[in-house]
């Protein structure tokens, strides 16, 4: 591998490049989500960021067959993206575990109803 900079940051290896000094390089690191949004953006997705769920145990959220779903639930009552967690899972047929409150035979009777 080439070594484009030596301890006191002139190029060297390219024989081009050897009377050039290089450009200090920053010790600071730089702020990759300045440059992408941030967590907390509103893109298609950014409600997932915000979702009680992403704080808490994701097995609840995907009980066994014939599990309980109550505690899912209740953490889903308080959460400010609910709706749009519904919305998502809804629109993606999403068939397992628990979004915006409601199970996946919930979210089955909701769309015979719709439909």
């Amino acid at each position: 591998m080439w070594n484009l900079l030596d301890g006191d940051g002139a190029t060297s290896e390219f024989p081009s490049d050897a009377h050039r000094q290089a450009a200090p390089v920053s010790q600071t690191p730089s702020n990759v989500l300045s440059l992408f949004g941030t967590p907390d953006d509103d893109g298609p997705m950014g409600w997932q960021e915000r979702a009680l769920c992403a704080q808490t145990d994701p097995e609840a959220f995907f009980p066994e067959k014939g599990g309980s779903t109550r505690e899912a639930k209740k953490v889903c009552t308080g959460c400010d993206v609910r709706s749009e967690c519904l919305e998502y899972a809804l629109a993606n047929d999403e068939r397992f575990g628990i979004w915006g409150g409601l199970s996946e035979r919930e979210r089955r009777k909701l769309k015979r109803r719709v439909v």
